[in-house]
């Protein structure tokens, strides 16, 4: 019997659910490559999770096939998994990609004791070969230096993928994106393209960074105390313009948050970032400079509540504070689900009556991401028999799925996935594989837990509604009721002594009841103690709080 064709597989296990936790698999045969492993920040609904990953499991089950990872660009949504993966493999398994990216991730692995790494630097034009696997890295611009786009070659057929990337003609490093490279793919021939959909509803074209250069300098030259500007620690370029403004007109840079000094750090001492030493100060030092001659960079864009700008908005930072005559630039644009916290730091900030800019009132920030116009272009030239748009929304990646077909590729070449869907290349062609095991895990505290609904609805309700504890002591002897104590935690009327010694009646009322009729059942004795107080409860203050029945004979 002829021996069956091989076929790639590519498998989305995160970033097709909004913007976060990439990470795509390819496997072929006993070969298998990992592009990418982010994670994503949890939103208000879910309280006490502190970063989110994608589910790998099916990487850990298959990991005698993992030839090595592939990283595109620095970016936390592209790199923040990896500590936990590696941790997770019983092996050490190469990663590729730049020196500025590596340099970022080393800091990832010795925040969590992973010694010794097996790093590898690639560079553009860079062709590496993994099992099955050769791949060749080509340069692309995005908000920070140093990304890449793969293009990947395998006995069944060759993938592109652009990684995160915008076509800018003017990048603050003069690294332009490498469109000889993508036109030779094309050429070649590109069977699958996998492209960021992040602004596919955005027509036109994403400025070039450097127009941010201008208005950041004229609000910096003109403000009349100090400036604090809270942008992306990552984002590289624009850290480099605000120290270029900064200098420029004559201010010192204080730098401030724990990611933007150890960014800033990696970056300079890579040759990323260019300032002279003397043009930076610590931050104890601000009070022997006029405030006119100080520019503070931070982080905070997010919102983030533990934040350098969060704390000096409340007035909660250890040596820096905001006053009415200072500046704000915020040079971002709020992640989906980050809206609400960004918000609140302004309004903490327009309290203080500083003035605060934002891309509303100036050109202080622009996307990193390719508009409608670009990815078109992208396909154009990639040229791509078949079509998956990834990295993006619900929303974005139809709207990409709309530009593939309007630039050519046949609808039915054209493939919008889940996270754990898959698609199977055989000789070229492509269609839909079998799904894998896939979602999200949680980081909570110092604990990598999977996704619990039940524990996340549990905290939701205690932040809505409260807790109410009720304790009751039954006489082993008799059954009869000895005591009935309840307390109550964030309740509208945990105050009132009226209700809860109502409570304590009725709650007394139903044990009895119960004994009465089905002795003492501990079980049933709990669900009519719940029953009664939440009826109650509910009558009194239209809330449901949870309550935690304790039933105890002594």
């Amino acid at each position: 019997m002829p021996k069956k064709d091989i076929a790639l597989k590519i498998i989305p296990l995160g970033g097709l659910d909004g913007i976060g936790k990439n990470m795509t698999a390819l496997e072929y045969g006993d070969d298998m490559v990992l592009v990418d492993a982010g994670l994503m920040f949890p939103d208000e609904g879910q309280p006490g999770i502190d970063l989110i990953l994608p589910d790998y499991t099916y990487v850990l089950e298959n990991e005698d096939k993992l030839r090595g990872i592939i990283i595109t660009h620095g970016h936390e949504d592209h790199t923040g998994a990896l500590p936990y993966l590696l941790q997770d493999l019983t092996r050490k398994v190469p990663i590729y990609s730049s020196k500025l990216t590596l340099g970022i991730i080393q800091g990832k692995f010795d925040e969590h004791g992973i010694k010794n790494p097996k790093t590898r630097e690639v560079s553009d034009g860079s062709t590496i070969t993994l099992g099955a696997f050769t791949i060749t890295f080509f340069s692309m611009t995005h908000s920070i230096p140093a990304a890449f786009g793969v293009f990947i070659q395998t006995p069944a057929g060759t993938v592109m993928h652009t990684g995160d990337f915008k076509f800018d003609q003017t990048p603050i490093d003069g690294r332009r994106p490498n469109f000889q490279a993508i036109n030779k793919f094309g050429s070649q021939g590109v069977d699958l393209l996998l492209s960021d959909s992040t602004n596919a509803t955005r027509p036109g074209f994403t400025p070039s960074e450097a127009a941010v250069g201008r208005d950041l300098r004229h609000v910096i030259k003109n403000a009349p105390g100090r400036v604090f500007v809270a942008a992306f620690s990552s984002h590289i370029h624009r850290l480099q313009q605000i120290c270029d403004a900064s200098v420029a007109v004559g201010r010192k840079v204080v730098v401030t948050g724990r990611s933007m000094i150890t960014n800033t750090k990696v970056a300079r001492e890579l040759g990323y970032l260019n300032i002279n030493e003397e043009n930076i100060i610590d931050a104890y030092d601000v009070d022997r400079i006029p405030d006119e001659k100080i520019v503070v960079l931070c982080t905070g864009s997010q919102g983030e509540p533990l934040s350098a700008l969060a704390r000096m908005a409340t007035g909660e930072h250890k040596s820096l504070s905001i006053h009415e005559t200072d500046t704000v630039i915020i040079s971002a644009t709020p992640i989906p689900g980050n809206e609400k916290s960004v918000q609140s730091i302004i309004n903490s900030l327009s309290k203080i009556g500083c003035e605060i800019y934002d891309k509303s009132k100036g050109l202080v920030h622009v996307s990193g991401h390719a508009s409608q116009e670009e990815l078109k272009l992208m396909l154009a030239m990639a040229k791509p028999r078949y079509f998956m748009p990834v990295h993006g929304e619900a929303q974005h990646l139809r709207a990409h799925a709309e530009l593939a077909q309007q630039m050519g590729v046949p609808a039915s070449h054209v493939f919008v996935l889940d996270n754990g869907d898959s698609l199977e290349l055989v000789k070229h062609k492509v269609k839909r594989g079998r799904a894998v095991e896939s979602g999200v895990v949680y980081v909570d505290g110092g604990t990598v837990t999977e996704a619990n609904p039940t524990v996340l609805r549990d905290r939701q309700k205690l932040g809505q509604d409260g807790v109410v504890t009720c304790t009751v002591v039954l006489s082993k002897r008799g059954g009869s009721v000895s005591a009935v104590e309840i307390s109550a935690r964030g309740l509208s009327s945990s105050s009132d002594e009226l209700l809860l010694g109502e409570a304590q009646g009725v709650v007394r009322a139903q044990v009895e009841k119960i004994t009465t009729s089905n002795g003492t059942n501990i079980d049933i004795l709990r669900r009519g103690v719940r029953n009664a107080l939440s009826n109650l409860l509910w009558n009194k203050t239209h809330s449901r709080p949870m309550i935690i029945p304790v039933v105890m004979e002594v």
